[in-house]
């Protein structure tokens, strides 16, 4: 569903839906979050990925972990408490979101997940994906997470 060269972006209708404030920035050539991070005051640490991973009761659900950490397993399996989880394909990912993996946000998703996110989330302003391959989104996490009703738990290490 990337929208290039179209706004407002589901990410940003979906955002001004939910009352929050957002800044776009457009990603540099290279499509990193670094530089782009930094014009914003933040560090790679504020950069969140978005993963969509189904678990063993066949629900599908958004992960948002901090850029520098990497996903435990068994800590979002107790979390959510199942036995089995793993991230789905890219190409289910695009189906089930509407977004190229890279890109990926709850926000104006093509459909509505429930969304679980680390602890080290909140209290931050944040940058994640927009739903394109040209901005990154920048938001305060707490309105966002309650907008989302995420669900909060230590998940990453």
């Amino acid at each position: 569903m990337d929208t290039t060269g179209t706004r407002p972006l589901p990410a940003e209708r979906d955002a001004r839906s939910r009352g929050l404030d957002i800044h776009l920035v457009r990603r540099n050539d290279d499509g990193t979050f670094a530089e782009a991070a930094a014009a914003q005051g933040l560090t790679g640490a504020d950069g969140v990925k978005t993963m969509v991973a189904k678990v063993s009761r066949g629900t599908t659900v958004f992960i948002l972990i901090p850029g520098t950490r990497r996903l435990d397993w068994s800590k979002l399996r107790a979390l959510l408490g199942v036995n089995k989880a793993s991230l789905v394909e890219p190409d289910a990912a695009l189906e089930i979101t509407g977004y190229e993996p890279g890109t990926i946000t709850p926000l104006g998703s093509s459909k509505v997940l429930p969304v679980y996110a680390d602890a080290r989330i909140p209290g931050r302003r944040i940058g994640m994906g927009s739903g394109s391959q040209e901005f990154l989104l920048f938001t305060d996490a707490d309105p966002l997470l309650a907008s989302l009703g995420a669900v909060v738990g230590d998940i990453t290490s």
